[in-house]
């Protein structure tokens, strides 16, 4: 094992959306007092670390992925004081925290772009990519072209994303050199790491057509955080995970980013954002293998993930969320979080979100399916529409965080907060579930617990038995003697035998004994150990 990872293999992290995620001053909408205010909930729940969303000046039309300050905390969030007392109050629980960069684009409404837009001889001008005619056929992310036209210049500005989302030049050494700084400016006040939005993108080449992985990417990353006082923070990027990529981004002596995202299991069971498709858990546990044993090999980290804020729910698609969430949630995180790798967790998969369903479009506030929205009314039906949207929105995890099921939920005094609640917050909220026999929220703590407390868990080698058995799920994790089994049934019920007895150390519906019939979802873990 390289020797920095060491310590990376024992993290959890907890992905915190801050704008839905506890409303501290009675606005309806989350802040950084608010994410103080419950971090003894996210020790208590066995996480040690934390990922903010961006919290930076944005004028929000991407949520914050859209930064005009990035030495400057949001007034909707805070400021820089209440920033300063959550850091240290978490570094006193020992919990990390780790920030989201985003250095592919700015707002538009950043001085740079305000400066670059105004003419072609401002020093900020080469900050951004410019052109007499579009230099590509793109369309952005969100809809239209990926060239807009600026008046004051007579050019074609570069958005990979929003039209408020100019990308910034990164062939310009200035801008290198910003970022680097930003970047220093947020470790001298003792940030944990970062995780670093769209990263692929900030090398391009429009000869060859190519808006990511240009020729130049991994020396700007290099350049970033090869730096020698950045090499005790954890860095991991969102950035184009084919096994070639995520070699040449981590692997030994790159000096680039610790880890990389993978995304293609979260991709089963749809096409494109917003067309479900026939899918099998079988599809994701064939993935989930497949970098088990790539990362083992070549000694690489592995993020363990379901959801996130740009994904609606994992369980909502690849599960039962209706009579069988629970055993369905449970069983989904056994599988993906008793991997080796770090742990990533998203605010409200410990309590089982579910996706809504909403009949009108003043309930979403996203920019992508807003704009998919405006693209296909008149084409597809209002109703067929909305299906779609439902099915596939980033609102579905963006919305705010129920504590418990009152009017406002706990999350805000306010009588509304700036994203209406999940359409099944009633039913799904943390006093409900801690309330119920079958909580989703205990059955997490257990299992990050039963990470903390094995090491062959955290560090321990992979290995699938009965590979070839369809709709389950069975692995041994070994380290040094203590060896732990792993059983997760999937959809429908079966029986499996032929597996070594052991120990039962956790499942969700209190098992015998590892052989036997196994329910829709069942799962269960033992202790091998001689």
């Amino acid at each position: 094992m390289r020797k920095e990872f060491s310590a990376c293999y024992d993290l959890v992290v907890y992905q915190i959306y801050p704008k839905s995620f506890k409303d501290s001053n009675g606005d309806g909408i989350g802040d950084l007092l608010g994410v103080l205010s419950k971090l003894d909930y996210i020790k208590d729940l066995g996480a040690n670390a934390i990922w903010l969303c961006p919290i930076f000046k944005s004028p929000q039309c991407d949520n914050g992925y859209d930064v005009s300050d990035y030495r400057a905390i949001d007034p909707m969030y805070g400021s820089m004081a209440d920033f300063d007392r959550l850091l240290a109050a978490a570094h006193e629980k020992g919990i990390k925290v780790i920030l989201d960069l985003v250095a592919n684009h700015t707002s538009s409404e950043h001085e740079w772009f305000r400066q670059a837009r105004s003419s072609r001889e401002n020093p900020y001008h080469d900050y951004y990519y410019w052109a007499e005619e579009p230099l590509t056929d793109w369309r952005a992310e969100f809809g239209g072209s990926a060239w807009e036209y600026n008046e004051p210049t007579g050019e074609y500005y570069l958005h990979s994303f929003a039209v408020g989302q100019p990308d910034v030049n990164w062939t310009n050494p200035k801008v290198r050199e910003e970022y680097k700084a930003i970047v220093d400016f947020w470790v001298a006040k003792g940030v944990d790491g970062f995780r670093c939005d769209v990263l692929d993108h900030i090398s391009k080449d429009f000869e060859k057509g190519l808006d990511r992985n240009g020729p130049h990417l991994h020396e700007y990353i290099r350049e970033l955080f090869g730096r020698d006082h950045l090499q005790d923070i954890y860095t991991v990027g969102e950035a184009e995970t084919t096994e070639e990529s995520i070699l040449a981004t981590c692997g030994e002596d790159r000096r680039e980013l610790k880890s990389v995202f993978q995304f293609s299991h979260l991709a089963v069971g749809r096409k494109g954002r917003y067309t479900p498709v026939p899918h099998k858990m079988d599809e994701v546990k064939k993935i989930l293998t497949d970098w088990q044993d790539f990362t083992a090999k070549h000694d690489l980290l592995y993020i363990l993930l379901t959801d996130n804020h740009d994904r609606p729910w994992f369980n909502s698609r690849m599960g039962n969320d209706g009579a069988l969430r629970y055993e369905s949630a449970t069983n989904i995180a056994t599988m993906v979080y008793l991997l080796k790798g770090i742990p990533f967790l998203y605010e409200g998969q410990e309590i089982g979100c579910a996706n809504s369903l909403f009949s009108d479009i003043s309930a979403f506030d996203d920019v992508e399916c807003l704009g998919y929205y405006k693209e296909q009314k008149g084409v597809l039906s209002e109703e067929k529409l909305l299906e779609e949207i439902n099915f596939g929105s980033r609102d579905n995890t963006r919305r705010p965080f129920a504590w418990d099921a009152s009017p406002t939920h706990g999350f805000t005094d306010a009588s509304a907060p700036w994203l209406p609640y999940a359409t099944r917050s009633d039913e799904i909220n943390l006093a409900s579930d801690l309330a119920s026999e079958k909580s989703v929220w205990r059955y997490y703590r257990d299992l990050l617990a039963l990470r903390r407390e094995h090491v062959s868990i955290r560090r321990g080698s992979f290995k699938q038995v009965k590979k070839w058995k369809k709709d389950c799920f069975i692995y041994v994790r070994e380290y040094e003697g203590e060896k732990i089994l792993v059983v997760c049934n999937f959809e429908r019920t079966q029986k499996i035998t032929g597996l070594p007895e052991g120990r039962l150390l956790l499942s969700n519906v209190r098992r015998d004994g590892a052989n036997g019939v196994y329910a829709p979802y069942e799962c269960a873990v033992y202790d091998l150990t001689k």
